[in-house]
């Protein structure tokens, strides 16, 4: 048994069949019930990426003063851009944890999904080892209920609706997260978009990824179990919502 099994994949295999068998015997509602927990115990770890990109909105002004007077030397523009950042409290790399951490936990249930996928053609049973609780454990013989909506949650989406519901939540949320385009206010005029947009290395790497992680979705989504790639679809939908309360507050 490795580590990545013991810390990630055990526990939330224990907490979907708790959702599934205790609350509801539906794996669609068991998978939201999930989201909202795993959401809400690692919210803490996200604020402070949330709260470093309503800052980057609220500096675009400054960055574009910035870039017109050092546009064309992008190494010092870099440099005076970070200087900015730091000035006030942001840290770019300050999202790569919760980043991670989402990514450690998609392979984990994407582990659990693949268990109950075999477990599911053999014996249910055979599973019991890895919950903790004998409340949680099947019986010989018991059923599981993998249907919700048109979706058989064990199997792809047949229809290819879940994954493409997945890539235009996931471009929503790039396009929301994605820095307002510089403006910048020379002797009290306002400037148009300033030429070397281009160059703002933070706004250059959301805007690749705006299209990247999209298509990626909609590709690898396509051959996964749905229920997984409905649970993608809803994290992406739920990390919206802080986000959003978050850039309303004053």
């Amino acid at each position: 048994m490795n580590l990545f099994q013991v810390i990630l994949t055990d526990p939330l295999l224990n907490l979907l069949i708790f959702f599934y068998k205790i609350l509801f015997e539906n794996f669609g509602l068991a998978i939201i019930a999930l989201t909202l927990f795993l959401k809400t115990i690692l919210f803490p770890l996200s604020l402070p990426s949330l709260k470093m990109l309503k800052k980057q909105n609220e500096l675009a002004e400054e960055i574009a003063e910035i870039k017109s007077v050092y546009g064309k030397d992008k190494t010092l523009f870099a440099k005076k851009q970070m200087e900015l950042y730091q000035k006030h409290g942001i840290n770019p790399a300050s999202g790569c944890l919760p980043q991670i951490l989402q990514f450690a936990v998609l392979i984990a249930l994407y582990n659990v999904f693949l268990a109950f996928l075999n477990y599911l053609k053999t014996d249910i049973t055979q599973i019991n080892p890895l919950l903790y609780f004998d409340f949680l454990k099947f019986e010989a013989g018991a059923k599981i209920n993998t249907a919700f909506l048109y979706l058989d949650l064990a199997k792809p989406d047949p229809y290819y609706i879940m994954p493409v519901l997945a890539g235009i939540a996931q471009f929503l949320m790039s396009k929301f997260m994605t820095p307002p385009k510089p403006v910048s206010k020379l002797e009290g005029q306002v400037v148009a978009k300033t030429s070397g947009e281009s160059d703002d290395m933070m706004y250059n790497m959301q805007k690749q990824m705006l299209y990247m992680g999209p298509i990626m979705t909609v590709i690898i989504g396509i051959n996964f179990p749905s229920g997984l790639v409905f649970y993608w679809f809803l994290q992406t939908v739920f990390q919206v919502i802080p986000q959003w309360i978050l850039n309303k507050r004053k």
